[in-house]
């Protein structure tokens, strides 16, 4: 079986070809996309994993791949013809649309060459739901493990979720930074600075700041890649009982693990109002008539029909984890805190 670093040697063999005459969108679909799905571990021939021209509903706009977990669509892939430019703003509109009706978070727009994975759930304009760009004709440093998180095995365990938050945590968080250093906001940074070094006038401060050069890097750890095994079944991670094992845990674990069985009633007395949801199989989290992806932005949509939404139009933040109260399995009541530690335990 081939491995992903000889895959992509051939689609690179390929791309070579196809520079130097036109290939429309359907062999670049079979001799550039499908290859490399294949070694993703996605079985392109079973219709249980991947299906062409995927649509909800027989009325809706089809997406040219939806691949498919449990038979539920995890992701998204919106093929164009080899070299046509990605930058035209209605494909990553139209996926996005595609993946609004069908709630699924994770999409890809690509040539074959260049892939680009969006996030078409974060709260962000389009532009700033670009997770990741990777070119196989590159010789890119992420390249490879830009594209494992697109395999079957590591769309199963949410790998690209946990990426994702630390990388759009960091962009937030570097863009205070910078603007701590400009000219607008240089006098936040100069008080805090003259408050540590009282020997300091202000102006001494401000001076040394103006000559200091600050620069913020959030490198990304790349995991170690290796030859690619063949797809396996689904399995529960093996965690530890650190902290950042248990933030990892998910919903879906405890649904593998039996700690949860959907339909799963969730309730919360909040404020004086009865608050109540069903997590559904999939993981998912159903309030009155809308679903949302996570128990927590379930249980800010709850809070927010009591005190409404923030200033900014949002939901308030909440800890779905701590929020909802359910049943454990002796029957007992319980937070899904608590029966995320009970899985740890086990």
């Amino acid at each position: 079986m081939s491995t992903l670093r000889e895959t992509i040697e051939l689609v690179r063999q390929r791309i070579e070809q196809a520079a130097k005459r036109p290939m429309n969108e359907e062999n670049t679909k079979a001799t550039l996309i499908e290859p490399v799905l294949r070694v993703l571990g996605w079985d392109v021939e079973d219709v249980d994993e991947v299906q062409r021209e995927f649509k909800v509903k027989s009325t809706d706009k089809p997406v040219d791949y939806g691949l498919l977990v449990v038979r539920t669509p995890r992701l998204f892939i919106e093929a164009k013809a080899f070299g046509m430019n990605l930058d035209d703003r209605r494909w990553a509109n139209q996926i996005m649309g595609y993946a609004s009706v069908a709630g699924v978070e994770w999409i890809v727009l690509t040539d074959g060459d260049e892939w680009r994975i969006y996030n078409s759930h974060a709260p962000v304009a389009v532009d700033e739901k670009l997770f990741r760009t990777v070119k196989i004709s590159e010789d890119s440093p992420l390249l490879l493990e830009t594209l494992e998180l697109l395999a079957k095995d590591r769309m199963e365990e949410n790998r690209i979720e946990v990426l994702w938050r630390a990388e759009f945590v960091d962009s937030q968080v570097r863009s205070v930074l910078d603007s701590l250093f400009s000219a607008d906001n240089d006098m936040l940074l100069v008080n805090y600075v003259g408050g540590r070094a009282k020997s300091l006038t202000a102006e001494e401060v401000r001076a040394s700041l103006a000559r200091c050069q600050a620069t913020f890097d959030f490198p990304v750890q790349p995991n170690p890649t290796s030859p690619r095994k063949a797809p396996r079944a689904p399995k529960v991670a093996k965690l530890g009982t650190g902290n950042k094992d248990h933030q990892a845990v998910t919903v879906q674990h405890l649904i593998e693990s039996g700690l949860l069985v959907p339909p799963v009633k969730l309730e919360r007395t909040y404020k004086g109002t009865e608050l109540t949801a069903t997590l559904l199989p999939d993981g998912r989290v159903k309030v009155g008539d809308q679903v949302y992806d996570s128990v927590s932005q379930a249980a800010g949509a709850a809070r927010a029909s009591v005190i409404g939404l923030r200033d900014n139009g949002r939901y308030p933040a909440t800890n779905g984890w701590e929020f909802w109260r359910t049943q454990g399995p002796g029957g007992e009541a319980t937070t899904l805190d608590a029966l995320r530690q009970r899985h740890l335990t086990r």
